[in-house]
């Protein structure tokens, strides 16, 4: 009987899990908000830094997380890296590749169901700050 019992909770967990990849998530970062600062590397290039606020609920229910960045201006071969801060502390980072037309998304998992206890755990809750970093082409000829 506990073989069954382990069997259907495994069962209602993916079957849970996969039914919450499919709900847009409502907690995210919005690039157009944030402080942007832009710092020439050489003649071509310039690394662009914007900082964001995000916040995420600690009574959210949404198991992803997303930043997004708009299509723009970007160089190939280059991707997004984004960092998640908490105060001062660097709590997540990562990379995203750049599509064609300059957009970027990153998701990320902000609350998990614990298989063994069937308990939701909240894996980020809280304010963040977050860096988002982007190779773009210079504007200023005179760089």
């Amino acid at each position: 009987m506990a073989m069954i019992t382990s069997g259907l909770l495994m069962t209602v967990s993916a079957m849970a899990v996969l039914g919450m990849i499919g709900i847009p998530a409502i907690v995210s970062a919005e690039p157009n908000v944030g402080t942007v600062t832009v710092v020439p590397l050489n003649e071509e290039i310039s690394m662009e830094k914007t900082v964001i606020p995000m916040n995420i609920p600690l009574d959210n229910t949404h198991p992803w997380g997303a930043v997004s960045g708009e299509p723009s201006e970007h160089v190939d071969g280059y991707p997004v890296v984004i960092q998640f801060y908490q105060g001062e502390d660097l709590v997540h980072t990562a990379q995203v590749d750049v599509a064609d037309d300059g957009s970027y998304d990153y998701q990320l998992r902000v609350r998990n169901l614990d298989a063994l206890t069937g308990e939701f755990v909240h894996i980020f809750a809280g304010d963040y700050t977050v860096h988002i970093f982007r190779v773009v082409p210079n504007n200023n000829l005179l760089v």
